[in-house]
This record gives C-alpha cells, sequence and structure tokens, in this order.
C-alpha cells in the first residue's frame, strides 16, 4: 500500500507525476480526476522530453460543452504517479485551460489498475495494485 498526501484546502487534488521520453524526463503537477475516462498531458511537456505529435499512435477528440478539443494519443517510455509507475504507458497529448497551475489529468486510464481511496478530509489517496 502506497499513500500520497495532498492539500485538502485546495480546489483540485494535485498530485506529482513523472513522465519520461527520449531526451529527458519531467516531474509534472496534474489534477487526479476520476471522471476522466482518459489520463491528458499538455503537448508542451511531451515537446520538453522528446516527443512529437508525428511519434502520436492517432488522432483524438474531446468532446465538452464548449466545443471539441483535438489531439493525438502517445505511447510514453515511462510514467509514474502514486507511488506506482508503467512502461509504455498511453497518455492523451491536449492542450488545457490556462490558470489551473497543471500540466496534466490522471484519469481512469492510470487509475483502473489499483484499488484506490481517496481520503478527501485527511488529504491523502491510498492505493493498492489491483490483483488480476
Amino acid at each position: 500500500m502506497k499513500v500520497t498526501r495532498f492539500d485538502p484546502a485546495r480546489d483540485l487534488i494535485y498530485v506529482a507525476v513523472q513522465i519520461w521520453g527520449p531526451r529527458t524526463d519531467a516531474r509534472l503537477t496534474f489534477a487526479l480526476d476520476t471522471g476522466s475516462t482518459e489520463t491528458l498531458v499538455v503537448p508542451d511537456v511531451l515537446d520538453d522530453v522528446g516527443y512529437s505529435a508525428r511519434d502520436g499512435e492517432q488522432i483524438t477528440v474531446i468532446r465538452s460543452a464548449i466545443g471539441d478539443e483535438r489531439g493525438y494519443m502517445i505511447r510514453v517510455e515511462r510514467f509514474a504517479a502514486l507511488g506506482f509507475s508503467a512502461a509504455g504507458c498511453r497518455i492523451h497529448a491536449h492542450d488545457l485551460p490556462d490558470g489551473y497551475g497543471i500540466d496534466g489529468v490522471l484519469g481512469l486510464s492510470f487509475l483502473r489498475q489499483f484499488n484506490y481511496e481517496i481520503r478527501s478530509t485527511e488529504g491523502r489517496i491510498v492505493v493498492d495494485r489491483a490483483e488480476s
């Protein structure tokens, strides 16, 4: 079992994430979002670690109340969050609105590998790898 702490007084649950790429790695801040089906990262971060849209596996579209946002799906060398890492992890590259101070969103595409509890008043996320 791994425990990740967060500040319960903040508007979002901020978690540390690390992405490895062909050139370097990056330590980032994501918002944890159990309502998001996919894990997202802003394209600028991928550019910094050595990926480009040409490395993408497919074009994607996110639809919301404000319209459609085009992006792409990409497989990164390694991705880590909540004390666990995964090799060859697929994530979406999409722009996000400014002002939240996040580099991406940690969604269900990563979280589904785990059993987790979000203890909001305690400011803790308790995570175990799910048994197959």
